[in-house]
């Protein structure tokens, strides 16, 4: 019951939360301690210890009890030294796409002496353990899922620390003040283009002039830098080498990838239109991304792709 009361304890107390955007340092006013199941075993072993030295007027058991005694203070000291000092740092989390997991970077600074056996890990996970050697540096990376577009925020980070008897435990809160922003999860399907590109391509023809996406031409062989997605992995599989899947563009239509173009629900509107944004990049053709009330483009290159892709994740969210 006691070690069930000390888990409850440590689970529900927050204490102080200290913020790690800027860098925070742990210290006695952050760090908090009680003995652990192992912990709390010892202390009952210990009273009744006492209580026997002192039925039985026993010196031999005195003596042992009040050792064991100052072990138990000396763990104290060392499980909270192992903790103080020690300097958080919350790095900006890379995009990723609905689905996947987002890695939130923590970057550990020992004040001088080594931290050994921190474990870090979020309020509702299992947390992992890192060592930090003396005076040095260690980024780690805690992951954490992204199932839906938009921005997803790092929830509370615990720092905890067992060492080195394992008798007591002492951890710390951390607000990492961190938000990763996640993409839409992209979605294979036809091209969406707007009615007016449609009525231009009609109108001009269809001629073909260098690279693109809009029309099939056939295979080639597979050149240095061409895209694994275009790879045509059945011809492979027969014995016809890497084998890639040639598009030409159409001369005088301007590609608009309208949202309005499409049928669905939004989120799945929304996923298309990352997956043709994340084509027309890799072909490095100009496009114009059109969603409802926003316009962007027509333009082409990296600043452009993660332009689209931020406005698809943000769609609909309010500023």
């Amino acid at each position: 019951m006691l070690a069930e009361s000390l888990k409850s304890v440590r689970t529900r107390w927050p204490g102080r939360i200290v913020g790690a955007a800027g860098g925070a340092r742990l210290d006695r006013g952050c760090i908090f301690i009680v003995p652990s199941r192992v912990g709390a075993a010892f202390g009952a072993a210990l009273l009744l210890m006492l209580l026997a030295a002192i039925n039985y007027r026993n010196s031999l058991a005195y003596a042992l009890t009040f050792l064991l005694g100052a072990v138990f203070l000396v763990g104290v000291l060392h499980t909270y030294r192992n903790l103080a000092g020690l300097r958080l740092q919350a790095g900006a989390p890379a995009a990723v796409f609905a689905g996947e997991q987002a890695r939130f970077p923590i970057r550990l600074d020992s004040d001088g002496r080594a931290h050994q056996a921190l474990a870090l890990g979020w309020s509702s996970g299992a947390p992992q353990l890192y060592d930090l050697p003396a005076g040095g540096a260690v980024t780690v990376e805690l992951g954490l899922p992204a199932p839906r577009r938009g921005w997803l925020p790092a929830p509370r980070l615990r720092v905890e620390s067992r060492f080195p008897l394992g008798l007591m435990v002492a951890w710390s809160w951390i607000a990492p003040e961190q938000r990763a922003l996640v993409y839409p999860q992209p979605l294979s399907g036809d091209l969406p283009l707007s009615a007016g590109a449609l009525e231009e391509a009609e109108e001009e023809g269809r001629r073909a002039r260098g690279e693109g996406v809009d029309d099939y031409q056939g295979l080639r062989a597979y050149r240095p830098g061409d895209s694994k997605r275009r790879l045509d992995w059945k011809a492979y599989s027969r014995g016809r080498g890497l084998l890639v899947k040639d598009f030409a563009a159409l001369e005088g239509s301007e590609l608009c990838l309208d949202f309005a173009a499409l049928a669905g629900d939004g989120e799945s509107r929304l996923s298309l239109l990352c997956h043709w944004v994340l084509e027309l990049s890799v072909c490095q053709r100009p496009f114009v991304l059109q969603l409802p009330g926003r316009r962007l483009g027509p333009d082409s290159g990296e600043a452009h792709r993660e332009a689209c892709l931020r406005a698809l994740a943000l769609y609909g969210e309010a500023p």
